[in-house]
């Protein structure tokens, strides 16, 4: 090894993008070693070594079939500064390696952060480590219970657990009882059937915490925007970018209705660090730059079009599911997300039995299994996708 090897390296860079671009013309390599390899076999080796596993075995969620999780394509400017920003690979924990990186996650923020109602915040990883600061800035603020409804997310229940609070469950956000020392977690886009819960909810609680991890980007939409009104009241808010935001993992936010209150309760100062560290993560990466790249490229116009267009599809495929006779839905799609099953086939047997190139996932509702389809995929053809679940369904019932 020398000092080329953290050098660009064109030969090297412009396979990637051959192999990246024309998978097609790549022949399969042979499986990867099972334990480490005494003796390198040099970077041009190992790109192609790795291609199958990368590349060759990793699914498409761009293509049509692809009507199943929340987990959306990614834009190819994005592709772009992931190369960048690992070719760089500057720490946010520390202004001296980082100072422009640090400003671009404030200018994120900043462009996000008003169309919540919320006055700033910063990025982590994904919803779980948002959800986990907010109620940690709850619990610093006097809360000792968290509050949440039936469809909240695991990472609730995590975060209650790590932070040493009760966690408690209620049917009925109109019924909540006393919650002047509780966190109320309030969950906008459920993961199983996208409900949105009141957002007024819990106004007598002490803080209001509002997990908008697949919703929140509706916002940026004129068409849909309404459908989180109140969201601008919450104490604090989480949103994944990694979801309707078409980010590639790992992307999110947690915003605070006053930020630099919630920064000072959950930041820790150290003897090697110049400025106090904020949050729970301490190295922190560029994610920043591919959101304000895709933002720049597409704008909040471009982003809310690729938004609505996924509305349109979940509604596009419950319109298909309500004229087949052998299909039937549990209700009409909660933004962007639809439980649908087949009449006579299990739902496992479907998704058993699916063609190679269509995705359903699956959840189960009072006990009862049911199909599920969020369109976080705007290339996604529901006609396709209702044929690949009568193909599936017809196999399995042949088997």
């Amino acid at each position: 090894m020398n000092s080329e090897d953290f050098q660009p390296n064109e030969q090297l860079l412009l396979r990637a993008v051959e192999l990246l671009t024309s998978p097609e013309n790549f022949t399969s390599s042979e499986p990867l070693p099972a334990k480490l390899p005494e003796v390198g076999i040099g970077s041009m080796n190992a790109l192609s070594a790795m291609f199958d596993d990368v590349l060759g075995k990793s699914r498409d969620l761009g293509a049509p079939g692809f009507f199943a999780h929340m987990d959306p394509p990614t834009p190819a400017i994005t592709w772009a500064m992931h190369l960048w920003t690992a070719s760089r690979n500057q720490n946010l924990l520390h202004p001296d390696t980082a100072p422009r990186a640090r400003e671009l996650e404030k200018l994120a923020v900043d462009w996000i952060a008003p169309w919540f109602g919320m006055s700033g915040g910063h990025m982590t990883p994904g919803s779980t480590v948002a959800n986990l600061t907010a109620i940690w800035a709850a619990r610093e603020s006097g809360c000792r219970v968290v509050v949440s409804g039936t469809g909240a997310h695991l990472s609730i229940r995590k975060s209650a657990h790590l932070l040493g609070m009760e966690h408690r469950i209620i049917d009925d956000w109109s019924n909540t009882g006393d919650l002047m020392n509780a966190v109320a977690v309030i969950t906008a886009g459920t993961t199983s059937t996208g409900e949105i819960e009141p957002l007024d909810a819990a106004s007598d609680a002490r803080w209001r915490h509002i997990d908008a991890a697949w919703s929140g980007p509706l916002r940026l939409s004129e068409r849909h925007r309404h459908l989180l009104d109140g969201i601008e009241r919450a104490d604090s808010v989480a949103i994944s970018a990694h979801k309707w935001l078409f980010q590639p993992k790992e992307s999110a936010f947690i915003l605070f209705a006053d930020h630099e209150t919630a920064h000072k309760s959950i930041s820790i100062e150290g003897a090697y660090l110049a400025v106090p560290n904020v949050g729970v993560l301490g190295s922190h990466g560029t994610i920043a730059a591919p959101l304000i790249a895709m933002l720049l490229a597409f704008g909040r116009e471009g982003i809310a079009g690729m938004i609505d267009k996924s509305m349109s599809l979940a509604d596009e495929l419950a319109a298909l599911v309500m004229a087949h006779a052998d299909l039937e839905l549990r209700s009409a799609p909660n933004c962007g997300v639809l439980c649908w099953r087949h009449k006579s086939v299990s739902a496992d047997d479907i998704k058993r039995n699916l063609p190679d190139d269509v995705m359903v996932s699956s959840t189960t509702i009072n006990g009862e299994p049911w199909l599920r389809s969020v369109s976080a995929n705007p290339n996604a053809n529901p006609a396709k996708v209702v044929a690949g679940v009568l193909q599936a369904a017809e196999k399995a019932q042949q088997q």
